[in-house]
């Protein structure tokens, strides 16, 4: 076992593995900017180091102050959390040749995954559904045409290196197509320092399902249902949900069963999600993330188990402690992103937190590094907490999720909590009717501008 731990990230989901560390045993070490020296990530560890100014390339990216940081305190093993370098296969490379544990799957794994157009032709290899589309990268505007001739408008140019919506363009007609590539390969090389791009048939109006899968590097792999992300604004995911209102017990069956055995038949180690777009009863690879979801913990509630205990078990070395038939499913759950932002722009709003008060009672939690007191710092993402509620089905969970709104009180800056309000009263999000693009044509009908 593991004696200590380094967690190379902040604010709640720093938080989160320090909470499993101290569950099972294992000291946990917060390394810090200076921007961060008050943080409650550095007040709950064991330890702390702080590791530079206030940026993230020169903090949290910064790969020498964390090994270094890792040299001082004597951790044998890195959790990444997500976001920063979780899915940076140099810096896992780093860490195995420093004679350290990385706390994720292999830089192979991370590698494959990493590069879109190599992610879907392992995937088809595997079995798994893909979208229609290019077979790699596209060189230029006249392979562009005949690509999309064959597949069929409307299509959607993406990134090898994209992710976040950067680098991504949708051409809806021929005559769209010249400026959305140009557009498209500009982005990407701005964003990634890459401009190769690969087209997609687009989906009119798909859901967007990812499915939760662990692997323990011994080719044995489970997954963990799926969960629904198809509310999101500008690609950024802000309402999760699992089970899936569209998905019935023999669909989750069915593509839980074809993901567990993908990533069992390539030996993958640790939490995975792949995701799909989800349209008239099909499933459409579109990426995997080699790392933790932001919205793990909706699977952690309707299944019962801690994800991140896992990780660091299945980092040991050991073998997965469950089974598929140990895993079943148990009642809805929903999570909601709370972020620092001003709407109805969603401009960043970061500030000093007055008060702040969590939300309790049955099927609550709150994943929250704030305090009374506390200075967000503008330096980074403006998500501040995770409400997650569980209930017995999808009506109480709903029902759970407007109390536990109207208990949660950040005074002292702005914060999404009232786009929650307005969405717990729409039909459609009463009865799960949505898709990708239902949650932007709703904010383009004037949500807040009254």
């Amino acid at each position: 076992m593991f004696d200590k731990i380094l967690i190379a990230n902040r604010g709640e989901i720093a938080l989160r593995v320090i909470r499993a560390c101290r569950e099972m045993g294992i000291a946990s070490v917060a390394v810090h900017s200076t921007a961060d020296a008050d943080a409650m990530h550095v007040r709950m560890a064991d330890e702390s180091v702080c590791i530079g100014p206030p940026s993230g390339t020169e903090s949290y990216l910064s790969v020498p102050a964390i090994i270094s940081a890792c040299e001082i305190t004597g951790a044998g093993a890195i959790h990444p959390g997500y976001g920063f370098l979780s899915e940076n296969a140099n810096f896992v490379q780093i860490v195995e040749d420093h004679a350290l544990t990385f706390i994720g799957p292999s830089a192979e794994h991370i590698r494959m995954m990493g590069d879109k157009i190599t992610a879907k032709e392992t995937m088809r290899a595997l079995g798994v559904p893909c979208v229609p589309g290019s077979e790699g990268g596209v060189p230029d505007l006249d392979t562009a045409r005949v690509v999309a001739e064959e597949i069929g408008y409307p299509v959607i140019i993406k990134a090898t290196a994209g992710g976040g919506g950067r680098g991504m363009k949708l051409a809806r007609t021929a005559a769209d197509l010249d400026t959305a590539f140009r557009t498209a390969r500009s982005e990407s090389k701005a964003a990634f320092g890459n401009d190769e791009v690969y087209i997609e048939k687009y989906l009119g109006k798909p859901r967007h399902i990812e499915i939760q899968v662990f692997g323990d590097g011994k080719g044995n792999a489970v997954h963990l249902g799926e969960r629904d992300c198809s509310l999101q604004r500008r690609h950024q995911k802000v309402f999760e949900e699992a089970p899936g209102p569209a998905i019935d017990a023999e669909t989750r069956a069915r593509i839980g069963a074809t993901c567990a055995d993908a990533v069992a038949r390539i030996g993958y180690s640790g939490a995975g999600t792949i995701e799909f777009l989800y349209e008239n009863g099909e499933f459409y690879f579109i990426e995997m993330n080699t790392r933790l979801q932001v919205e793990h913990p909706v699977t952690e509630a309707v299944f019962g188990v801690d994800l991140v205990r896992e990780q660091i078990r299945i980092a040991q070395g050991e073998s997965l402690s469950f089974s598929q038939d140990d895993l079943q499913v148990n009642g809805h759950a929903i999570e909601v992103r709370i972020n620092a932002e001003k709407l109805p722009n969603f401009s960043p709003c970061p500030g000093r937190v007055q008060t702040f008060h969590a939300p309790g009672g049955l099927g609550v939690r709150m994943d929250s590094a704030l305090y009374g007191g506390y200075s967000i710092p503008p330096y980074y993402d403006s998500l501040i907490g995770k409400l997650i509620v569980h209930g017995r089905d999808r009506p109480e969970a709903l029902a759970r999720l407007r109390r536990a709104l109207g208990e949660l009180v950040v005074d002292g800056i702005d914060t999404t909590v009232p786009l929650f309000d307005a969405l717990l009263q729409e039909p459609d999000i009463q009865t799960g009717n949505y898709d990708i693009h239902w949650l932007e044509h709703w904010l383009e009908k004037g949500f807040g501008k009254g």
